[in-house]
């Protein structure tokens, strides 16, 4: 049977969450958003989804699920739907030259 990670979406996110317009495809997360919950095993999403109401600890709009394989399924108030995590972009930075300023050299002395 499929284990499932949970993350719960910070409280103070949930409002915001709440009334965002909904769109359609994959949703970008971002990691620091959410803090890790307890784990479940369940045949599905949805079946983590009842499994968690009917033991008190619902999964709440803006709650993610984490397949052991790293697919990840965000609760919405349409349904479960496909998340991936925000990977910021890497700015290439260019290399300076390896010689040392005039003034760097002459503070060095």
């Amino acid at each position: 049977m499929p284990f499932y990670r949970i993350h719960r979406l910070k409280d103070h996110l949930r409002q915001q969450f709440r009334f965002a317009p909904h769109v359609s495809g994959t949703a970008t997360v971002k990691p620091r958003d959410y803090a890790p919950g307890e784990p479940v095993v369940a045949d599905s999403p949805y079946g983590a989804f009842f499994q968690l109401r009917d033991a008190g600890t619902p999964l709440e709009v803006g709650d993610m699920l984490e397949t052991e394989g790293g697919e990840l399924r965000i609760f919405k108030f349409v349904g479960i739907e496909e998340a991936q995590w925000l990977v910021p972009e890497i700015k290439d930075v260019p290399v300076q030259d390896a010689q040392p300023s005039a003034h760097v050299s002459a503070a060095l002395q």
